[in-house]
């Protein structure tokens, strides 16, 4: 059978899966698990999570600097939006996104960079999904495997099930009834993760001034949309893919959780701890800075009176002018 366009694509990233699958495999069997149990799979499965996500550790932590950066130069970037507030000529937007690619470039800030480990992980994901899809076809000798999931290995695997689910079966193509119970509650789980994912990061790892622009309303969107993303598409995929994802979310809670107690975000109520926590121990505290952002930056519009006397202090005080002496 012809594998397509779309699967001569998806072949190397199948390959690679497969080998990871097998060897995981391998392992729990050596340890005395039996070789066509669920479980076996699954830990393979969860095994695949493991493997990819400590390889995509460099990026996870040019994730968190740029979640930082991006935090930090909110104050700027909305300096810049509302010197072109109104301004809809074709001048000023060209003018206001040079403004705005120059302070990226000064700070070292990519907003392109939080969404790389999720990019990079899909191609696994839709990979999993088809080495799952075609393993009846590989069982009865109809496609050949990508790498060493053979003939005997993908019967087996698609024979495996969890909690009498198979792991290859979907809730929309089965009428099992352990199937549809179990691909739910992967799905309830995978949005209760996912919540508790970005309700941490938004009421711990963000400062206050963060939380009313665009970048918060995002996630505030996100914290819900992904639920409900979850319901429509999980229903079509195999159990064993909803494990994988079920996984990855845990992964990324953990993940995130160690990130925010350790290495907070500036003015979050985590980093307040943190300080917290290190002038207990008799530690120094260094605040994270962004190089190229100004430390002296013009006081904007929202920190100065109506009079423009000059800037307001912290606690909210409005300095007073100096009186000169004359000479007489």
């Amino acid at each position: 059978m012809e594998r397509g366009f779309w699967g001569t694509l998806m072949w190397p990233l199948e390959w690679a899966v497969e080998w990871v699958l097998v060897a995981f495999h391998a392992l729990n069997t050596s340890l005395g698990m039996p070789e066509a149990s669920g479980w076996n799979w699954a830990l393979a499965i969860a095994g695949l999570v493991v493997v990819v996500r400590m390889l995509l550790i460099p990026l996870f932590v040019k994730q968190i600097q740029s979640s930082r950066r991006m935090q930090l130069i909110q104050p700027e970037l909305q300096k810049i939006q509302k010197k072109y507030k109104g301004k809809k000529d074709p001048e000023s937007q060209q003018a206001m996104t040079a403004e705005t690619m120059d302070l990226y470039k000064r700070t070292g800030t990519n907003p392109l960079s939080s969404c790389m480990p999720i990019l990079l992980q899909m191609p696994i994901f839709f990979a999993l999904f088809y080495v799952l899809n075609g393993l009846s076809q590989v069982a009865a000798g109809g496609r050949s495997p990508a790498g060493p999931l053979g003939r005997e290995l993908a019967s087996q695997a698609e024979r495996s099930t969890l909690f009498g689910a198979p792991l290859s079966a979907t809730f929309m193509s089965s009428g099992d009834l352990n199937t549809k119970i179990l691909t739910v509650i992967l799905i309830l789980l995978m949005s209760v993760s996912t919540f508790v994912t970005q309700h941490q990061l938004m009421r711990r790892n963000m400062p206050e001034s963060a939380l009313n622009n665009p970048f918060a309303q995002q996630q505030k969107i996100m914290l819900y949309l992904f639920p409900i993303i979850f319901a429509v598409t999980g229903v079509n995929f195999p159990i064993g893919v909803l494990i994988y994802w079920l996984v990855t979310n845990v992964w990324t809670l953990g993940q995130q959780f160690y990130v925010i107690n350790r290495m907070p975000a500036p003015g979050s109520p985590a980093e307040k701890a943190l300080q917290a926590r290190r002038q207990k121990r008799g530690k120094e505290h260094k605040a994270f800075t962004v190089p190229g952002l100004a430390k002296d930056a013009p006081a904007t519009e929202a920190e100065t009176d109506e009079e423009n006397q000059g800037p307001i202090r912290n606690s909210g005080q409005r300095q007073q002018p100096r009186r000169r002496k004359r000479k007489r």
